[in-house]
């Protein structure tokens, strides 16, 4: 026996085969042919660029803002001269000098040192100031009922140098939240029919509400022909049931008194414990405080 077949029999060897060897190195392959590197564009360059490109011709350079300056309108209503809105028509009307020369364009800017005289006036900008005060009876906001009653501006005499006036009206026999302030266009906000703030007073009746009369009122009625619209009126838990919560939009306290004498009851006092989500907390009877400035951010974000 040849050696060589006995030693492939027993190793069990295949007989090699005519296929090549896949362990052969695989030609390698060709490299893609690369075109030229695109240039990197400066983004900022680009944006020059195009900004000059569609500048318009003979157009003026924005003047940038002087620091401190305010529109004119928004100085003149600063000032308690009159609202925004009726700047606006004084100026347009040629009513108003910046520095002796009338001015009749929306939206010019006054700068620190001008002098604005409005109508033949010259005004003086005031920074706006909002006081608080929980007011006490026998102050009224009237200034033609006499010497008997006093009025609320005395209350509130040292809080300010500004002209400041009261929000709304309030009688001599209605206490609590009373807003003050020399801010025109809030005053003139929360004089509107149509201001959407929540107001809530306790009202003291001369007898028990009939619980058929609450319920009419919670549904609304008609005063002097115009509709009255009441979020909510409830008994005030713990106390008599002439002793009543009433929430509502308007700030005219005459409404309030008003809705009961419809139904024939006798108001003997009204107290308004929230005006606009501002509260009585921590402001006892006859103080005043100043609103902070988020107070502030809220009542002239109100619709």
């Amino acid at each position: 026996m040849n050696n060589k077949e006995g030693n492939n029999k027993r190793s069990g060897a295949r007989p090699t085969s005519s296929r090549p060897s896949s362990n052969k190195p695989k030609p390698a392959m060709q490299k893609r042919a690369q075109g030229p590197k695109k240039a990197k564009i400066n983004t900022k360059v680009a944006e020059v660029v195009t900004d000059k490109v569609e500048k318009k011709p003979n157009q003026a350079p924005k003047r940038p803002k002087v620091k401190d300056e305010i529109r004119l309108n928004k100085y003149i209503a600063n000032s308690g001269a009159c609202s925004r809105r009726d700047a606006d028509i004084y100026i347009q009307s040629g009513n108003v000098k910046v520095n002796g020369i009338p001015v009749t364009e929306m939206g010019y800017m006054v700068k620190p040192g001008d002098t604005v005289n409005f109508d033949g006036v010259m005004l003086t900008p005031e920074k706006k100031v909002y006081i608080l005060l929980n007011k006490p009876k026998n102050f009224t906001t009237a200034l033609d009922e006499g010497q008997e009653f006093r009025n609320v501006l005395e209350l509130v005499k040292g809080s300010t140098t500004s002209k400041i006036a009261a929000v709304g009206r309030m009688d001599k026999n209605t206490t609590g939240l009373l807003l003050f302030t020399n801010d025109t266009d809030m005053i003139r906000k929360f004089s509107l029919p149509s201001q959407k703030s929540s107001k809530i007073y306790q009202v003291s009746l001369d007898k028990n509400l009939k619980f058929e009369d609450l319920e009419k009122i919670n549904k609304g009625l008609v005063l002097d022909g115009h509709r009255v619209f009441v979020e909510d009126v409830s008994y005030i838990e713990g106390e008599a049931k002439s002793e009543i919560g009433l929430k509502l939009r308007s700030s005219n306290v005459k409404v309030v008194r008003s809705i009961f004498e419809h139904f024939k009851y006798d108001v003997l006092r009204i107290d308004r414990v929230s005006f606009a989500g501002l509260t009585k907390k921590n402001l006892p009877r006859g103080n005043w405080r100043l609103l902070t400035e988020q107070e502030i951010i809220n009542l002239k974000n109100l619709k």
